[in-house]
């Protein structure tokens, strides 16, 4: 059934704000690892490069470096795989990490769009430190679009009758994980749900979570791999468009 939208006011506050709060959860997955043989960590931190297809935006690379030693942390250079500089992250633009029983880190990030004829290849961080050390980290990066999930159960703008017990999509071509991301927005877009990392296009709702009345928003992020010696926590990321259904009375 298609959606009859329902009467009551929606705030304005109950847009989708999804994008930090997952850009918090991907950093905080990518960053638990421990350290050993893996280029991505040196005695600082852990560096990462994603490569984001996102909604309403042209493809674009995240790097990140997340480190215990922020307050010592002077610059972080990004360099493509011949040397020529990529970015610089911005030390203002951090997400706060607390991992348990371990010291707390930032995880520094900066945004930019994946120029025509990117190169596969070794790309490369240069974290200085305020004393004047200096460390160097690699990811590995293939340039590539993994899709944006479609095919969503509940449909966009769909009422349905009675309280889903999953939520399914399409699988995505070169996704091997997906993680789901639940908003009330009749409780001015409450986060309600994050799911742990999914290998398969559907998740199963816990009791409870959805009630009869209710008026909901989902996306879908979907990823290739997950803490890869090579390709770090991941290569490519999409994330899906925001879908709205209601369930009726």
């Amino acid at each position: 059934m298609r959606m009859t939208f329902p009467t009551r006011r929606i705030p304005r506050t109950a847009r989708w704000r999804c994008y930090p709060l997952i850009i918090l959860n991907l950093l905080f997955t990518c960053t638990t690892a421990q350290a050993g043989p893996d280029p991505h960590y040196n005695a600082a931190g852990f560096f990462d490069i994603h490569v984001c297809n996102w909604p309403e935006r042209s493809l674009f690379f995240m790097p990140l470096f997340s480190t215990p030693r922020f307050a010592e942390t002077e610059k972080i250079e990004v360099f493509y795989p011949d040397g020529s500089p990529l970015s610089v992250l911005d030390l203002d633009n951090y997400r706060k990490i607390t991992p348990k029983n371990k010291p707390p880190k930032r995880a520094f990030m900066v945004e930019t769009d994946v120029p025509p004829h990117a190169p596969d290849g070794w790309y490369s961080a240069r974290i200085t430190l305020k004393d004047g050390s200096q460390f160097q980290a690699r990811d590995y990066v293939i340039i590539d679009e993994l899709p944006q999930a479609t095919g969503h159960t509940p449909a966009p703008d769909e009422e349905v009758e009675e309280v889903p017990k999953e939520l399914a999509w399409d699988a995505i071509p070169g996704a091997a994980f997906y993680q789901v991301f639940i908003r009330d927005l009749w409780n001015d877009g409450q986060l309600i749900h994050s799911s742990k990392l999914l290998p398969d296009p559907r998740l199963a709702l816990p009791e409870g979570l959805l009630e009869k009345g209710g008026y909901y928003s989902w996306v879908i992020h979907a990823r290739d791999t997950n803490e890869h010696v090579l390709l770090g926590d991941f290569n490519h990321g999409s994330l899906s468009q925001p879908v709205n259904f209601a369930i009726s009375d």
